[in-house]
């Protein structure tokens, strides 16, 4: 049966950003590894979770004039066909990912007078973008005085629509999130913001789901579903190829109670009610065991 719950609250917009980088292991591009940060125990959301960097888009995202001082607006406003007639909305969301990613995860996709995406290896840069960095964090600077006062501009196109998210109506705080793909720069070095954030790690998809089963690190079930969509790939490339080729599907967890064991059911469960649109993972079903919600499939 499906859980008895409040009128469900405004799900607010959100984005998050899986990066990729080859492994520097592999002699080739095998297994992209991905950057994860952990998030602090005391967190509202998932504390103590592993999960991609992301946060909730600001009214200050959804800029009308971004076309004087981003690349890539056009591109960013064809990625979400539902969002045609609110095209500000589509930027808002392209522009919290960059804002959250560098916020987080100290990652700036931007262009500088050449066209380039920023380095930020030598010393005084370093030091100088980890100011940027921390006036962002502290509300002292927004996302556009920072590159406008070093000369560069967001790079809207460097985000690739990956999935579309909403968090279930029975949670007293709800997102909805759009994920995007992004390669990792060369020239930076990426690290977690010691704030919202408190650990930093590169691995492979398959890689945190065995940690995951091993009961090493906590996984939002959007983030497991991620990861699981990506693991089978052996390249950077295959995974952009694939996700170019998707329609994105907004996708929301039903929760679901049967002899007294909470779940949260994903397209694909028999017991969803509604769409279960593409090849689901044998595990459709989360069920909330021992405090975390463990991946299991429908018996």
């Amino acid at each position: 049966m499906s859980y008895d719950v409040a009128p469900p609250s405004i799900a607010h917009p959100a984005s998050t950003v899986v990066v990729l980088r080859g492994n520097p292991a592999a002699p080739v591009d095998s297994h992209p590894q991905i950057f994860m940060v952990r998030r602090t125990r005391g967190a509202s959301f998932f504390g103590g979770a592993f999960v991609f960097p992301g946060g909730r888009v600001d009214p200050a995202d959804g800029a009308p004039d971004a076309d004087r001082w981003c690349d890539g607006v056009e591109t960013a406003r064809a990625h979400f066909p539902d969002l045609a007639d609110r095209p500000d909305e589509a930027i808002g969301y392209h522009l919290a990912a960059l804002r959250e990613l560098f916020e987080e995860a100290g990652i700036l996709l931007a262009r500088d007078r050449n066209g380039q995406i920023v380095t930020t290896g030598d010393p005084a840069t370093g030091v100088r973008f980890d100011e940027h960095r921390h006036a962002l964090h502290s509300g002292e600077r927004t996302l556009r005085d920072i590159v406008e006062a070093e000369g560069l501009r967001p790079a809207l196109q460097a985000l690739h629509p990956l999935a579309h998210w909403v968090t279930p109506i029975n949670e007293p705080k709800r997102f909805d999130t759009r994920f995007f793909l992004a390669r990792m720069p060369e020239g930076q070095t990426p690290l977690h913001d010691s704030l919202e954030t408190t650990e930093s790690r590169w691995m492979t998809a398959a890689e945190a789901l065995e940690r995951y089963q091993r009961d090493e690190l906590v996984l939002a079930p959007p983030t497991w579903r991620t990861l699981w969509d990506l693991a089978g790939f052996e390249s950077t490339e295959a995974i952009l190829a694939w996700s170019r080729a998707q329609t994105i599907v907004q996708m929301q967890p039903h929760p679901y109670e049967e002899d007294g064991t909470k779940m949260l059911l994903l397209p694909g469960d028999p017991r969803y009610p509604g769409p279960r649109p593409g090849a689901p993972p044998p595990e459709t079903r989360f069920v909330f065991d021992r405090g975390r919600w463990r991946a299991t499939r429908a018996r």
